[in-house]
């Protein structure tokens, strides 16, 4: 079921990135197309004693090694996106990456979207650019109780790539970019399996640029008219999502993982106010219910053994939480990246109390339907939940 979720959704965004790589009817003229390569070298982050020397090789782990092969495009500098957003780029990747222990966490295949755009300008051939990158990694090895006991870091064969990146951008020719800088890396499953205490990862990036199609003008673009940011600076979004995940709980005090998945839906209504073309702020109603929650509270009987445990299912009412979220949101064409801090307001239960955090990507099939990939914590430590959807912008 995971295989195909993200499938679907690698897919429904491809699919999203190249309808929108067409000429832009505005202009008519075609947008350029990029290909780059990097190797990124880099440091584990030792969040677990695997990574220490309780592992197989009985020795630390601290070296990831990736190289990655990327396709981006740019609008052209006469379209409405090359207007509103001149330096911004967007595309697809793929990557394979070492960290020198295959036997044991395997040697992944990432495939992501990314965008990136000009932070600031030092020359006329030297840039500081920033970069995202998201998608799923496949081909991880999992933890195993007999074959691989020692990683208590994987549960997933499959797990969502993050990553993050600020680079210098050296024009070394007409259509040649020489790229070098510093990323961070997050590789997790979402709290869909256990373990997830996921990898993390940072190191420097270093890599070479081709440019297809028009030679990049060199000329300032001209200030955008009214008509390419008219309209009401009020947005509306309504967000439906679902997902599966597992449910840890300690008892008495003991860790236990509660047999089988259970089901996430939710429901968001986000009013935004436009500041500026890149960002949007404002509030969320946001509502869930999570068939995991308070489970605790609901054992089956008293003479179970720490393997055996069974519980009733919780009242509606401790399963269901509303809160409001404070909501900022990144805009940039095809892409928005949206950040919220909220607290529950409605809720019955130590699992569906206080804070939780959201970080969604949404990216545009229509410029009013878009695809809703979401994460969300809860009291700013705990993975609660993927929140995969379909929005719409009103």
């Amino acid at each position: 079921m995971h295989i195909i979720r993200t499938a679907l959704i690698l897919f429904c965004i491809s699919w999203t990135l190249s309808s929108h790589a067409e000429p832009d009817t505005l202009s008519h003229k075609p947008i350029h197309h990029q290909i780059g390569f990097d190797i990124r070298p880099g440091y584990i982050f030792p969040t677990k004693t695997f990574f220490e020397n309780n592992n197989k090789q009985g020795k630390p782990m601290r070296s990831v090694l990736s190289a990655h092969l990327k396709y981006a495009f740019r609008f052209s500098p006469d379209s409405h996106w090359g207007q509103l957003y001149p330096h911004a780029y967007q595309g697809v990747g793929i990557s394979y990456t070492s960290f020198f222990n295959a036997s044991e966490l395997g040697n992944p295949i990432s495939v992501y979207v990314f965008q990136g755009s000009q932070i600031a300008r030092f020359s006329s051939r030297l840039t500081l650019n920033y970069e995202w990158n998201f998608g799923a990694s496949f081909g991880w090895k999992k933890f195993n109780e007999i074959t691989n006991p020692y990683n208590d870091v994987i549960g997933s064969k499959i797990n969502a790539y993050m990553n993050a990146n600020i680079y210098l951008n050296w024009q070394i020719a007409s259509q040649w970019t020489l790229i070098a800088g510093i990323e961070a890396t997050h590789y997790s499953n979402g709290n869909s399996n256990y373990p997830n205490a996921g990898v993390n990862t940072a190191g420097g990036r270093i890599g070479l640029v081709r440019t297809f199609g028009a030679e990049e003008s060199k000329k300032k673009s001209s200030h955008i008219g009214k008509s390419a940011i008219e309209g009401s600076p009020f947005s509306y979004d309504l967000i439906v999502y679902g997902a599966t995940r597992r449910r840890g709980i300690i008892w008495p005090d003991e860790k236990y993982l509660i047999p089988g998945t259970f089901g996430v839906v939710g429901l968001n209504f986000n009013p935004l106010y436009r500041i500026n073309k890149y960002f949007r702020a404002g509030l969320s109603l946001d509502a869930q219910y999570d068939e995991s929650a308070n489970l605790k509270n609901h054992l089956a009987g008293t003479d179970y053994t720490v393997n055996e445990k069974k519980f009733y299912r919780p009242p509606f009412r401790e399963q269901f939480a509303v809160g409001v979220s404070v909501r900022a949101e990144l805009t940039m064409p095809i892409f928005s990246i949206n950040f919220g801090i909220g607290h529950n307001l409605f809720y019955k239960g130590e699992d569906t109390e206080g804070f939780y955090q959201i970080m969604a990507l949404k990216t545009f099939v229509t410029p009013r339907l878009f695809l809703h990939t979401g994460y969300q914590l809860s009291k700013f430590k705990d993975p609660n939940n993927l929140m995969l959807g379909l929005g719409y912008r009103f």
